[in-house]
Protein backbone atom coordinates (compact mmCIF):
# COMPACT_ATOMS: atom_id res chain seq x y z
CA UNK A 1 0.00 0.00 0.00
CA UNK A 2 1.15 3.61 -1.16
CA UNK A 3 0.82 4.42 2.71
CA UNK A 4 3.34 1.54 4.10
CA UNK A 5 5.35 2.11 1.43
CA UNK A 6 5.67 6.02 2.44
CA UNK A 7 6.08 4.98 6.44
CA UNK A 8 8.96 2.98 5.61
CA UNK A 9 10.88 5.77 3.42
CA UNK A 10 10.49 7.80 6.64
CA UNK A 11 11.62 5.14 8.72
CA UNK A 12 14.53 4.41 6.61
CA UNK A 13 15.27 7.69 6.60
CA UNK A 14 15.07 8.48 10.18
CA UNK A 15 17.45 5.37 10.78
CA UNK A 16 19.81 7.12 8.17
CA UNK A 17 19.82 4.10 6.04
CA UNK A 18 18.91 5.95 3.32
CA UNK A 19 19.99 9.24 2.18
CA UNK A 20 17.64 12.68 2.30
CA UNK A 21 18.32 12.52 -2.30
CA UNK A 22 17.48 8.69 -2.06
CA UNK A 23 14.42 9.25 0.13
CA UNK A 24 13.18 12.02 -2.00
CA UNK A 25 13.82 9.71 -5.11
CA UNK A 26 11.69 6.93 -3.94
CA UNK A 27 8.84 9.83 -3.27
CA UNK A 28 9.25 11.69 -6.27
CA UNK A 29 6.01 10.59 -7.86
CA UNK A 30 4.15 12.33 -5.11
CA UNK A 31 2.06 14.22 -4.61
CA UNK A 32 1.34 12.97 -8.78
CA UNK A 33 2.93 11.67 -11.61
CA UNK A 34 2.89 12.95 -15.40
CA UNK A 35 2.60 10.26 -17.76
CA UNK A 36 2.49 13.33 -20.55
CA UNK A 37 -1.03 12.09 -21.51
CA UNK A 38 -2.34 12.19 -17.67
CA UNK A 39 -1.62 13.21 -14.26
CA UNK A 40 -1.71 10.45 -11.78
CA UNK A 41 -3.01 11.44 -8.12
CA UNK A 42 -1.27 9.02 -6.14
CA UNK A 43 -1.84 11.36 -3.22
CA UNK A 44 -5.59 10.68 -3.34
CA UNK A 45 -5.27 7.80 -1.40
CA UNK A 46 -3.25 9.69 1.82
CA UNK A 47 -6.29 12.91 1.50
CA UNK A 48 -9.73 10.79 0.61
CA UNK A 49 -8.72 7.29 1.66
CA UNK A 50 -9.14 5.83 -2.08
CA UNK A 51 -7.04 5.35 -4.48
CA UNK A 52 -7.69 7.72 -7.58
CA UNK A 53 -10.87 5.95 -10.15
CA UNK A 54 -9.63 5.52 -14.00
CA UNK A 55 -12.71 6.74 -15.95
CA UNK A 56 -12.19 4.65 -19.42
CA UNK A 57 -14.54 6.81 -21.19
CA UNK A 58 -12.39 8.69 -23.93
CA UNK A 59 -9.47 7.14 -23.42
CA UNK A 60 -7.32 4.91 -25.33
CA UNK A 61 -7.03 1.24 -24.57
CA UNK A 62 -2.86 2.17 -24.20
CA UNK A 63 -3.79 4.99 -22.28
CA UNK A 64 -6.01 2.76 -19.58
CA UNK A 65 -3.17 0.21 -19.56
CA UNK A 66 -0.37 2.62 -18.65
CA UNK A 67 -2.49 4.00 -16.44
CA UNK A 68 -3.84 1.25 -14.59
CA UNK A 69 -0.56 -0.54 -14.40
CA UNK A 70 1.05 2.62 -12.28
CA UNK A 71 -1.42 2.69 -10.21
CA UNK A 72 -1.07 -1.09 -8.91
CA UNK A 73 2.40 -0.17 -9.05
CA UNK A 74 1.72 1.85 -6.33
CA UNK A 75 -0.66 -0.24 -4.53
CA UNK A 76 -4.11 -0.41 -3.00
CA UNK A 77 -7.42 -1.15 -4.64
CA UNK A 78 -7.67 0.50 -8.43
CA UNK A 79 -10.82 0.59 -9.48
CA UNK A 80 -11.68 1.56 -13.78
CA UNK A 81 -15.12 2.28 -14.64
CA UNK A 82 -16.84 2.60 -17.98
CA UNK A 83 -14.40 -0.47 -19.51
CA UNK A 84 -15.23 -2.42 -22.45
CA UNK A 85 -14.23 -5.77 -22.42
CA UNK A 86 -11.50 -4.70 -24.89
CA UNK A 87 -9.69 -2.64 -22.72
CA UNK A 88 -9.93 -5.17 -19.73
CA UNK A 89 -7.97 -7.35 -21.56
CA UNK A 90 -5.41 -5.11 -22.08
CA UNK A 91 -5.68 -4.34 -18.16
CA UNK A 92 -5.32 -8.20 -17.33
CA UNK A 93 -1.65 -7.83 -19.05
CA UNK A 94 -0.45 -5.66 -16.59
CA UNK A 95 -2.75 -6.69 -13.71
CA UNK A 96 -3.43 -10.31 -13.91
CA UNK A 97 -5.68 -10.18 -10.78
CA UNK A 98 -8.19 -7.71 -12.57
CA UNK A 99 -11.65 -8.77 -12.29
CA UNK A 100 -13.85 -7.34 -14.95
CA UNK A 101 -18.08 -6.76 -13.57
CA UNK A 102 -19.30 -7.04 -17.56
CA UNK A 103 -22.46 -5.60 -16.80
CA UNK A 104 -21.69 -2.72 -15.01
CA UNK A 105 -18.63 -2.30 -17.52
CA UNK A 106 -16.20 -1.86 -14.36
CA UNK A 107 -12.71 -3.84 -13.67
CA UNK A 108 -11.41 -3.76 -10.13
CA UNK A 109 -7.67 -5.11 -9.32
CA UNK A 110 -8.00 -6.03 -5.71
CA UNK A 111 -4.87 -4.18 -3.42
CA UNK A 112 -2.20 -6.30 -2.52
CA UNK A 113 -3.61 -7.32 1.15
CA UNK A 114 -5.47 -10.13 2.17
CA UNK A 115 -9.61 -8.59 2.56
CA UNK A 116 -12.04 -9.92 4.59
CA UNK A 117 -15.19 -11.13 2.80
CA UNK A 118 -18.67 -9.32 4.27
CA UNK A 119 -21.49 -11.43 3.82
CA UNK A 120 -24.55 -9.62 2.33
CA UNK A 121 -27.61 -10.22 4.11
CA UNK A 122 -30.14 -8.33 5.41
CA UNK A 123 -28.23 -5.78 7.38
CA UNK A 124 -25.89 -4.51 4.87
CA UNK A 125 -24.72 -1.14 5.37
CA UNK A 126 -25.76 0.01 1.84
CA UNK A 127 -29.19 -0.98 -0.36
CA UNK A 128 -29.39 -0.82 -4.04
CA UNK A 129 -32.76 -0.60 -5.62
CA UNK A 130 -33.22 -0.61 -9.39
CA UNK A 131 -37.02 0.57 -10.53
CA UNK A 132 -36.64 -1.89 -13.50
CA UNK A 133 -34.24 -4.67 -15.16
CA UNK A 134 -33.21 -2.34 -17.57
CA UNK A 135 -31.96 -0.19 -14.67
CA UNK A 136 -29.43 -2.76 -13.12
CA UNK A 137 -26.22 -1.93 -15.36
CA UNK A 138 -25.97 1.47 -13.36
CA UNK A 139 -26.97 -0.24 -10.32
CA UNK A 140 -24.15 -2.83 -10.46
CA UNK A 141 -22.21 0.15 -11.07
CA UNK A 142 -22.70 1.55 -7.85
CA UNK A 143 -22.68 -2.03 -6.38
CA UNK A 144 -19.09 -2.79 -7.52
CA UNK A 145 -18.10 0.54 -6.46
CA UNK A 146 -19.44 0.38 -2.75
CA UNK A 147 -17.84 -2.82 -2.45
CA UNK A 148 -14.74 -2.06 -3.93
CA UNK A 149 -14.38 0.95 -0.88
CA UNK A 150 -15.42 -2.04 1.52
CA UNK A 151 -19.21 -1.74 2.24
CA UNK A 152 -21.35 -4.15 2.70
CA UNK A 153 -24.38 -3.97 -0.02
CA UNK A 154 -27.65 -5.79 -0.21
CA UNK A 155 -29.11 -5.48 -3.96
CA UNK A 156 -32.68 -5.33 -4.44
CA UNK A 157 -33.19 -5.58 -8.11
CA UNK A 158 -37.26 -4.15 -10.09
CA UNK A 159 -39.39 -2.80 -7.82
CA UNK A 160 -40.52 0.34 -9.38
CA UNK A 161 -43.54 2.21 -8.63
CA UNK A 162 -45.44 0.19 -11.18
CA UNK A 163 -45.63 -2.61 -9.13
CA UNK A 164 -44.86 -0.96 -5.46
CA UNK A 165 -45.72 -3.57 -3.70
CA UNK A 166 -42.33 -5.30 -4.79
CA UNK A 167 -40.81 -2.65 -2.71
CA UNK A 168 -43.25 -2.61 0.29
CA UNK A 169 -41.84 -6.60 0.44
CA UNK A 170 -38.66 -4.98 1.35
CA UNK A 171 -39.76 -2.60 4.08
CA UNK A 172 -37.53 -4.50 6.92
CA UNK A 173 -33.98 -4.43 4.49
CA UNK A 174 -34.31 -0.85 4.09
CA UNK A 175 -34.80 -0.29 7.54
CA UNK A 176 -31.67 -1.86 8.81
CA UNK A 177 -29.49 -0.28 6.04
CA UNK A 178 -27.64 3.28 7.10
CA UNK A 179 -27.90 4.69 3.08
CA UNK A 180 -29.56 3.40 -0.20
CA UNK A 181 -29.15 4.70 -3.38
CA UNK A 182 -32.43 4.39 -6.00
CA UNK A 183 -31.53 3.62 -9.82
CA UNK A 184 -34.75 4.79 -12.01
CA UNK A 185 -35.34 5.84 -15.33
CA UNK A 186 -38.43 6.98 -17.00
CA UNK A 187 -40.20 9.30 -14.72
CA UNK A 188 -37.48 8.82 -11.78
CA UNK A 189 -40.47 8.37 -9.47
CA UNK A 190 -38.93 5.65 -7.19
CA UNK A 191 -36.56 7.76 -5.12
CA UNK A 192 -39.80 10.13 -3.65
CA UNK A 193 -41.64 6.81 -2.65
CA UNK A 194 -38.61 5.31 -0.94
CA UNK A 195 -37.45 8.49 0.71
CA UNK A 196 -41.46 8.98 2.18
CA UNK A 197 -40.69 5.41 3.91
CA UNK A 198 -37.32 5.03 5.58
CA UNK A 199 -35.16 7.26 7.22
CA UNK A 200 -32.52 6.68 5.90
CA UNK A 201 -30.31 9.28 3.72
CA UNK A 202 -31.12 8.66 -0.60
CA UNK A 203 -28.88 8.73 -3.16
CA UNK A 204 -30.72 8.89 -6.12
CA UNK A 205 -29.34 8.09 -9.56
CA UNK A 206 -31.16 8.91 -12.92
CA UNK A 207 -30.85 6.59 -16.13
CA UNK A 208 -30.91 7.15 -19.50
CA UNK A 209 -33.31 4.23 -19.39
CA UNK A 210 -36.60 5.29 -21.34
CA UNK A 211 -37.82 6.63 -24.38
CA UNK A 212 -39.89 9.62 -25.98
CA UNK A 213 -40.17 12.29 -23.35
CA UNK A 214 -37.75 10.64 -21.19
CA UNK A 215 -35.00 12.95 -22.61
CA UNK A 216 -32.14 10.10 -22.59
CA UNK A 217 -32.42 10.35 -18.43
CA UNK A 218 -33.26 14.56 -17.80
CA UNK A 219 -36.97 13.66 -16.89
CA UNK A 220 -35.73 11.31 -14.32
CA UNK A 221 -33.14 13.92 -13.36
CA UNK A 222 -35.30 16.76 -13.47
CA UNK A 223 -37.68 14.64 -10.80
CA UNK A 224 -35.58 13.31 -8.66
CA UNK A 225 -34.02 17.04 -8.38
CA UNK A 226 -37.42 18.53 -7.21
CA UNK A 227 -38.42 15.63 -4.82
CA UNK A 228 -41.01 16.67 -2.51
CA UNK A 229 -39.87 14.45 -0.04
CA UNK A 230 -36.68 15.43 2.48
CA UNK A 231 -33.56 13.48 2.61
CA UNK A 232 -32.47 13.23 -0.86
CA UNK A 233 -29.46 14.14 -3.17
CA UNK A 234 -29.03 13.32 -6.50
CA UNK A 235 -26.32 12.58 -8.89
CA UNK A 236 -25.41 13.08 -12.30
CA UNK A 237 -27.03 10.68 -14.92
CA UNK A 238 -26.10 7.21 -15.69
CA UNK A 239 -23.56 7.74 -12.57
CA UNK A 240 -23.38 4.61 -10.33
CA UNK A 241 -20.11 5.33 -9.31
CA UNK A 242 -20.68 8.68 -7.91
CA UNK A 243 -23.33 7.52 -5.80
CA UNK A 244 -21.64 3.96 -5.05
CA UNK A 245 -18.31 6.25 -3.58
CA UNK A 246 -20.27 8.46 -1.69
CA UNK A 247 -22.76 5.96 -0.02
CA UNK A 248 -19.22 4.13 0.87
CA UNK A 249 -18.34 7.43 2.55
CA UNK A 250 -21.39 7.73 4.56
CA UNK A 251 -21.38 3.88 5.63
CA UNK A 252 -17.85 4.29 6.46
CA UNK A 253 -17.79 7.26 8.62
CA UNK A 254 -21.12 5.96 10.50
CA UNK A 255 -18.75 2.28 11.14
CA UNK A 256 -16.36 4.91 12.70
CA UNK A 257 -18.92 6.09 15.24
CA UNK A 258 -20.68 2.99 16.23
Amino acid sequence: MLIDHIKNVLAELQSENISVDEALGQLRSLPYEDLGFAKLDHHRLLRRGFPEVVLCDGKTIDQVAQIVQRFVDHGGTVLASKASPEMFRAIREVAPSALYHEEARMVVVPAKIESVEVENDDCSSIVVLSAGTSDIPIAEEAVVTAEAMGASVKRVYDVGVAGIHRLLDHRETLDASKVIIVVAGMEGALASVVAGLTSQPIIAVPTSVGYGASFDGLAALLSMLNCCAPGVVVVNIDNGFGAGYFAALIASQDDETD
